[in-house]
């Protein structure tokens, strides 16, 4: 599980449904973090963002585009 503090990869999508893909796939591919609300100082078309480690960033960006799931954007975020 993700801590709270410290530096993370923040990915926001347009729909619910490719955030709950990709928490889908994160879990299949042992991707560490979990589903969040989007952070306020970000904007996204859906209310729900993924959160994990900065660590794994290239694997989520990786199985994202494997995947073909649509993301709005990825940022870095220190919590």
């Amino acid at each position: 599980m993700t801590t709270d503090n410290g530096p993370c990869v923040i990915v926001t999508f347009h729909t619910t449904a490719e955030a709950m893909a990709t928490e889908k796939i994160c879990r299949k591919n042992e991707i560490e973090g979990r589903l969040i609300s989007v952070p306020r100082n970000l904007s996204a078309d859906c209310g729900i963002a993924w959160k994990g480690p900065k660590k794994t960033r290239k694997r989520l960006e990786e199985a994202l585009e494997t995947n073909r799931i649509e993301f709005d954007g990825v940022y870095e975020m220190v919590f």
